[in-house]
């Protein structure tokens, strides 16, 4: 594990690891809302490689009302990473029938596309309305002027 973390960017504290976290989201094109993880220890990125990781205190748990799906996510998750899309996803898993599945991989066409695919560790997949992960800030900059 400590060699796909050569070379890397790394960003700790709450505060800082969040900034970079949402950051990170912007940059890849995802909602801002897609990972919702509290009291960031640690963060970091290997640019030459796209392998990017996130630690936070403890594990937690978060409800997506519109995409009717509950979602854990570990102390750490890690991804390698590339425009509109993240693969080899570790510490993520959604709740389906009763039971955990890791979701391996989520994706979307490109940056202006309205659905997310998240496919699992058992080759299932499924898409959802990227709306249904923005937090209430994007919101506000989705909702028609009136």
């Amino acid at each position: 594990m400590a060699d796909e973390r050569t070379g890397a960017e790394i960003v700790c504290g709450d505060e800082d690891c969040g900034r970079y976290s949402i950051d990170l989201l912007k940059e890849l094109g995802f909602p801002k809302g897609i990972l919702p993880l509290k009291d960031l220890v640690e963060c970091g990125r290997v640019r030459q490689t796209g392998f990017v990781w996130l630690k936070q205190k403890a594990p937690c748990e978060h409800f997506f009302k519109e995409a009717n799906a509950s979602v854990s996510y570990a102390t750490e998750i890690t991804a390698y990473i590339e425009k509109c899309k993240m693969t080899k996803v570790t510490g993520i898993k959604s709740k389906k029938m009763m039971m955990w599945v890791p979701v391996v991989e989520m994706s979307m066409e490109d940056e202006k596309s309205s659905k997310i695919y998240f496919k699992t560790s058992i080759g299932v997949g499924k898409s959802y309305p990227v709306t249904a992960f923005v937090t209430d800030e994007e919101k506000k900059y989705l909702e028609p002027s009136k």
